[in-house]
């Protein structure tokens, strides 16, 4: 079933990995585990953005460049098939040359149509995880697991399941991940080495109480959003991502069925992460042209705010009558 990975690797000698400029635990944990089970083959690994702070708990982060590897014969890109999560290495004219010239391989596992335009071979399947399809393409292909791969394939399933909890989690997510514990990850090394990292500093907990304080709630309660300016992207980002600290408490509040944070940049576009109690957020996400899990996903625009906000309401307000 998964043979086409197996074959695509087979003669290359440098392969780039791709994660796409909205790196999480899944798509990092992606990356870091095929470079270990890429054992003789060089293996550069690419963001366009910085690894966050808060997710250097993974062992090789440091690994990760924003330097793209010209002289790789080969792009893997892992955890997206949506242009719009590419839009960086698109809009650059050397970067989208090699994407249109070297062979590239897709591993994605969202439900969301892939729209890439230059041509790859793929493996795209709706599973929990990038994490979890991983390790069923290197089982099938008799790939090497070794304890440190191990421990990044983990790190990922935990990471896009909530730590084994989320509605897309499945018995296959449990089975691996006993079977990862067996291959040598070391789940109490790792969340202790987690928790360090995830710790906040005084003024990101003062900041994140000023994020509290912005929220608004539309539709009586069940929808509530929170902007974020540039100018706390900018202060703030780098040591934790203002999304991160903001939607998990928006859906613990009684009565929110989708929670909304919406970033806002000079250049007049828009990211909007989304967090629902109910299968629709990869719908809602749809009607901006973005998509992801039913639980969980995001969007990217190019809009004024006061314009977007009354469209995300209706929107919304669609979504949740039609239930």
């Amino acid at each position: 079933m998964y043979e086409n990975f197996k074959n695509f690797i087979k003669d290359k000698n440098h392969i780039c990995v791709i994660q796409a400029e909205n790196p999480d635990g899944d798509s990092l944990g992606s990356a870091l585990a095929l470079e270990e089970a890429l054992e003789g083959k060089t293996v550069s690994l690419y963001c366009p953005v910085d690894v966050p702070k808060y997710m250097r708990y993974f062992a090789g982060w440091d690994r990760v460049s924003n330097d793209f590897a010209y002289r790789a014969d080969a792009i893997i890109i892992v955890d997206t098939a949506s242009s719009t999560l590419l839009s960086k290495l698109i809009d650059d004219p050397v970067i989208r040359n090699c994407l249109y010239t070297m062979p590239v391989f897709v591993i994605d596992h969202h439900e969301t149509e892939a729209d890439l335009d230059f041509k790859y071979e793929s493996i795209i399947e709706t599973t929990s995880s990038c994490c979890a399809l991983l390790y069923k393409i290197f089982k099938e292909n008799n790939i090497e697991i070794n304890a440190q791969c191990a421990e990044h394939l983990l790190y990922g399933i935990l990471a896009d399941t909530l730590g084994l909890t989320s509605p897309s989690t499945s018995s296959d997510d449990f089975r691996a991940a006993a079977e990862l514990l067996d291959d040598g990850a070391k789940i109490a090394d790792m969340e202790e080495r987690r928790r360090e990292f995830s710790k906040k500093s005084p003024r990101i907990l003062d900041y994140k109480a000023e994020l509290i304080k912005r929220v608004e709630y539309h539709l009586d309660g069940r929808l509530a959003t929170v902007r974020i300016p540039f100018e706390d992207i900018q202060e703030y980002s780098d040591e934790y991502n203002p999304n991160v600290l903001i939607l998990e408490e928006l859906r613990l509040v009684e009565g929110v069925e989708i929670a909304v944070a919406i970033k806002t940049y000079p250049d007049g576009k828009l990211t909007g992460k989304i967090r629902s109690s109910k299968p629709i957020a990869d719908q809602l996400a749809g009607f901006f042209g973005g998509g992801g899990h039913p639980y969980a996903a995001g969007f990217r625009i190019y809009e004024d705010y006061e314009v977007a906000l009354p469209e995300l309401v209706g929107a919304t307000m669609k979504l949740l009558d039609a239930e």
